[in-house]
């Protein structure tokens, strides 16, 4: 069933400025490129400007500067911050239907767990020994709960969520289908011919409202737990490894991976396909940008890169067979510079 929502309870609701007929029925959000009269569009990136004056969408949520720019007969909400204030209006618009409380007669529920009146216990879960499932939780089909794990109040699991062992999930934390969390830290030392597998005796510890990404891995630590602060968002396909911390705010994009007891402070942007290596510390409000590779901590905040631009394959190739050169040339300069008179 679909929700209409008249602009003027949106605009008062969320305390934007409303520009236009108050009255207009939104039903759903949309790009301003295919935005229909009867959903609401939002320009956040200049780049997207030009598409004010075309867009067919009954509603626009726009920065105070863009006004000038929108065609007549849109309504307009303004917003000091368009993206931020678009996520919570398309939030009015999710479909989530409730789970009904209960667990499915296929779940297999081990004697010594707790699991809450009120939560949502799907088809083919398992629950192990020891564990507890709070209030209001929902765990979607084929997910598998180890022994000692605990999951708090209204976390929601989706299908297919494995909770290796010692697992604690603080409150409202979303987790995606095919993640893993708890399992072993990939601990070894070698043995002169052969390696030893160090036992991984730690856990897993996740905060209030985090997010956690499909076919994301989340070691469990070697002695201490790996950590996710409070509001920590991880997209998907993303290897945090053990004795990680990750402090609160902080977002990684798809395909990141994080090397063992590395520290990752608040507020912390790092980009796709990004690679850090272990035992590093990184600052509050860094930014690493998509595919750079971090080899040493950061200990002051900004926006950090490594990593060579794409070219054109012939290009590429011969500066590629120039870089075991590179050494020689610096080294040349430098002795050059030694015969340079100062002024």
């Amino acid at each position: 069933m679909s929700t209409a929502l008249k602009l003027g309870d949106i605009a008062a609701r969320f305390g934007l400025e409303l520009h236009g007929d108050g009255s207009r029925l939104i039903e759903g959000v949309a790009t301003l490129a295919h935005a229909g009269p009867g959903q609401l569009g939002f320009l956040a990136n200049p780049r997207y400007r030009g598409q004010l004056a075309s867009t067919r969408a009954g509603a626009v949520v726009i920065a105070a500067g863009d006004l000038d720019a929108a065609a007549s007969g849109t309504g307009l909400l303004v917003a000091t911050n368009p993206y931020v204030a678009f996520a919570r209006i398309a939030g009015l618009f999710e479909q989530h239907a409730p789970a009904t409380p209960g667990i499915h007669a296929s779940a297999v529920v081990a004697a010594s767990a707790k699991v809450a009146a009120s939560a949502s216990i799907g088809p083919h879960c398992v629950i192990e020994a020891n564990s507890v499932v709070g209030d209001g939780v929902e765990l979607g089909a084929h997910s598998h709960v180890g022994p000692d794990c605990v999951i708090g109040a209204d976390c929601r699991l989706a299908a297919r969520v494995t909770l290796v062992r010692r697992v604690r999930l603080g409150r409202r934390v979303l987790v995606h289908s095919g993640a893993v969390l708890g399992a072993d830290g990939f601990g070894l030392a070698f043995d002169g011919d052969h390696w030893i597998k160090v036992p991984q005796l730690g856990g897993v510890r996740i905060g209030d409202d985090c997010e956690i990404g499909a076919n994301t891995t989340i070691d469990r630590g070697a002695l201490e737990d790996t950590e996710l602060d409070i509001d920590v968002r991880l997209d998907n396909q993303i290897q945090i490894a053990h004795n990680v911390f990750i402090g609160a705010h902080t977002a990684i994009a798809g395909c990141a991976a994080v090397a063992g007891s590395t520290r990752i402070g608040r507020y912390c942007l790092i980009g796709g396909g990004a690679g850090i290596i272990g035992h590093l510390t990184i600052a509050d409000r860094v930014t690493i940008t998509a595919m750079s590779l971090v080899t040493h901590s950061i200990r002051e905040s900004g926006e950090y890169s490594s990593g060579t631009p794409i070219q054109e394959s012939r290009l590429w190739r011969r500066n590629a067979a120039r870089f075991k050169h590179l050494d020689d040339l610096a080294r040349h300069v430098a002795d050059q510079n030694k015969g340079t008179p100062h002024e």
